[in-house]
């Protein structure tokens, strides 16, 4: 017996068949899009498909909304009465599933949090203490970081957190007992973001073996301030949530965060991805591809992946052209990824739906650790975002010493 292997379109078609509702109108059906708010009309014709979406246009075979309504259709009871044959249509609706190595995964959850605060603590501990010139004596800055990450980390209120610090005191991780309020000043400390972004890259060197592939993105979290505003329109005054948004590199196949950005809530996507791919590069990847969606096409990030010996897996828009008015060598690398991508649409596509993980790592983070930062001013916002990621990266460090045998050794690395 010969197993079927899906096709890209097929695991698409899969993904909109338990993700959406798609309705029949006679012969033809509608299939909403995954990427825009509308909806293409499918004739499911056994001998000759047809869809209305730009990939049947221009390739004339059958596309994900095509494969999803055969799907739907795929069972099929032939019922006789009075010597006539009926044919009644079942909707059934599949739904792919992944493998999971359950006995390493319990094992990684099972001691994930001893791991956790013994790679922390190594992080730390490389940690060179700045010189304090005038006020009163703080806390080292190690015991400082290791604290408000811990703190993150557990998900708790600031007074039950205490419990955790007394028993890192205990064995060593820190120094000095900090007070519970003590733990929220230290996230007001703007000093602690570059420290954070050097140990979220130091935290994703154990993996730089595995991961050859990254994807970028970003994702709003959402805060506890509120700002007004007036809507024209009805006249009326409402409360709209502040939020901050993530930008971040990941590998694609354990979802480590290899670079990270912060920025305002409506700040542009383009402008993240050059320091991203950048600060990627010089952690020690080795770069092979960098997915993006079209919010980053552009000639400099284009040149920005190729410098860096990435192939950039970067959708062109429906305007886009073969040509461009810049300098010539933007207009020869943006006329060649041109190429590649309307000649060699299924090969590309294939790499750039690599994409999706970040979506993953983002679901990751967000779920585990909340998408909503506790503190109330910019700087300690930012911070905690950064807590997250640096803890993220440390639970999948953890798992991958189970799953790919991985053996973190992370003094070196901060140091």
């Amino acid at each position: 017996m010969t197993t079927h292997q899906f096709s890209e379109r097929e695991t698409k078609a899969l993904e909109i068949v338990t993700s959406a509702i798609l309705t029949r109108e006679g012969d033809q059906w509608l299939v909403p899009s995954q990427s825009a708010a509308k909806t293409y009309t499918v004739n499911p014709d056994p001998e000759s498909p047809r869809c209305t979406c730009p990939d049947f246009e221009y390739r004339q075979l059958r596309c994900k909304h095509i494969y999803a309504v055969e799907i739907v259709l795929r069972r099929e009871v032939t019922v006789s009465n009075d010597g006539q044959t009926q044919t009644v249509t079942e909707t059934v609706t599949v739904k792919k599933s992944y493998g999971q190595s359950w006995p390493e995964y319990n094992k990684a959850q099972q001691y994930e949090k001893a791991h956790f605060i013994e790679f922390l603590h190594q992080l730390c501990s490389g940690i060179e203490e700045p010189p304090q010139t005038n006020g009163r004596p703080r806390l080292p800055l190690a015991d400082i970081i290791f604290a408000a990450t811990y703190k993150t980390y557990s998900t708790i209120s600031g007074r039950r957190f205490a419990s955790d610090l007394r028993d890192a005191l205990a064995k060593g991780y820190i120094s000095k007992m900090p007070s519970y309020n003590s733990v929220f000043d230290y996230f007001k400390m703007a000093s602690l973001t570059p420290y954070l972004q050097q140990l979220i890259a130091a935290s994703a060197l154990p993996l730089k073996s595995i991961e050859s592939d990254f994807a970028v993105d970003s994702s709003g979290f959402s805060t506890g301030q509120f700002t007004r505003w007036f809507d024209v329109k009805y006249g009326t005054k409402e409360d709209r949530r502040q939020w901050l948004k993530m930008h971040l590199c990941c590998g694609v196949k354990t979802n480590i965060v290899t670079s990270v950005e912060m920025s305002d809530g409506h700040a542009n996507d383009y402008n993240q991805f050059k320091p991203l791919v950048d600060r990627t590069a010089k952690s020690g990847f080795t770069m092979k591809e960098v997915s993006a969606d079209k919010a980053y096409l552009g000639s400099s990030n284009i040149l920005t992946s190729l410098q860096h010996g990435a192939i950039p897996y970067i959708p062109f828009k429906s305007n886009s052209i073969a040509t461009s008015s810049s300098t010539r060598a933007k207009s020869e690398v943006w006329t060649r990824m041109f190429h590649f991508y309307s000649y060699h649409r299924a090969e590309f596509l294939q790499h750039y739906h690599k994409r999706s993980n970040v979506e993953t790592t983002f679901h990751m983070i967000k779920s585990k650790f909340g998408q909503r930062l506790r503190s109330k001013s910019h700087t300690a916002q930012i911070n905690e975002a950064l807590c997250k990621v640096l803890c993220h990266n440390l639970c999948v460090v953890i798992q991958s010493m189970y799953e790919l045998n991985v053996a973190p050794e992370f003094c070196g690395e901060a140091a």
